[in-house]
């Protein structure tokens, strides 16, 4: 048995500010992906997987239980999976911010749910948040608290645009110019990052009136003008924003930055090569960077391996 496969996604803008109604940008990244599969001989990794999974659907009962009118699982049917061997095979690295959990509770719903919202049908905007919803619950096995946003979009694979915690769209974004020079990457950071403790220090921020403004008046201001500027294509006033965006990162999310990450996110500001910011809570996993030249960014960042994700 193959399952359907179920991609790893990108949350270009929003981190963060989603939490307090910022607009968001989330687009599915098709160099990862995960699938459901059985095996008689499994190995470590694969047992692993099922044993999590057997956890998870212990979760499940739960939710269906607690709210009998948001989902139904065919817990029965998914047990019986389970016992002959069943796992999650991904490619999708856990930790790195690119949701690998979501992947999962993607490829879960779509199997087993009962009288599921599926792609093909008209995805109003009331179907979207209800699958928000179920993801959400679904999702906090891993995280203790989620969106549901990853694994929306790995469910949908298209762009997801957010404009507020309950107005969410499918959107589609401009069409990569391969030829380009400007470029969307990521930057391994070679740690792997852990969002709870980090969405623990951001509500600890929070708590200081000073911190909110800042996240009102300048966070959520660059971040909504960049998912505007990305959306519409206009790339000049994109670096503008992203500029500014990276900025306030360096100067009020520290924290979520990797110490050994400091100097270069300082680099880029100053030289105008790249400019980095958190793909998703941060604290390791990828950084996002944009830079109008990757021949430059490459030079100034060849101690680390960069993937494109998108070309302008």
């Amino acid at each position: 048995m193959k399952g359907p496969l179920f991609y790893s996604k990108i949350l270009l803008f929003g981190e963060y500010g989603i939490i307090k109604d910022s607009k968001g940008l989330s687009i599915p990244y098709n160099f990862f992906k995960g699938a459901l599969k059985t095996g008689a001989k499994l190995s470590e990794k694969g047992k692993r997987s099922n044993e999590s999974l057997r956890r998870f659907s212990e979760h499940l009962a739960f939710i269906q239980e607690e709210d009998p009118s948001l989902v139904q699982f065919d817990i029965e049917a998914l047990r019986k999976d389970l016992d002959k061997g069943m796992y999650f095979d991904s490619s999708i690295p856990q930790g790195y911010g690119i949701g690998s959990s979501g992947a999962l509770v993607a490829a879960i719903y779509d199997k087993y749910a009962k009288n599921k919202i599926t792609i093909l049908e008209n995805l109003t905007r009331e179907k979207l948040l209800r699958l928000k919803t179920i993801f959400g619950k679904m999702e906090s096995f891993f995280h203790g608290k989620s969106s549901g946003l990853d694994p929306l979009n790995s469910y949908l694979s298209l762009p997801i645009l957010i404009n507020s915690q309950d107005n969410i769209e499918s959107t589609s974004i401009p069409s990569q110019n391969k030829e380009g020079k400007g470029a969307v990457f990521l930057l391994d950071s070679g740690i792997i990052g852990e969002t709870a403790p980090m969405v623990q220090i951001f509500m600890e921020k929070m708590k200081h009136e000073g911190f909110r403004t800042v996240l009102k008046e300048q966070f959520i201001k660059h971040t909504d003008a960049c998912v505007e500027d990305f959306l519409n294509g206009n790339v000049k006033s994109l670096f503008g924003n992203i500029k500014q965006l990276s900025h306030v990162v360096l100067d009020h999310f520290k924290p979520m930055i990797p110490p050994q990450f400091h100097q270069l996110w300082k680099q880029g500001i100053e030289t105008n090569d790249y400019y980095l910011k958190l793909c998703g809570s941060g604290g390791g996993g990828y950084i996002l960077g944009f830079t109008q030249d990757i021949e430059k960014a490459r030079k100034a960042l060849k101690e680390h391996r960069l993937e494109v994700v998108y070309n302008f």
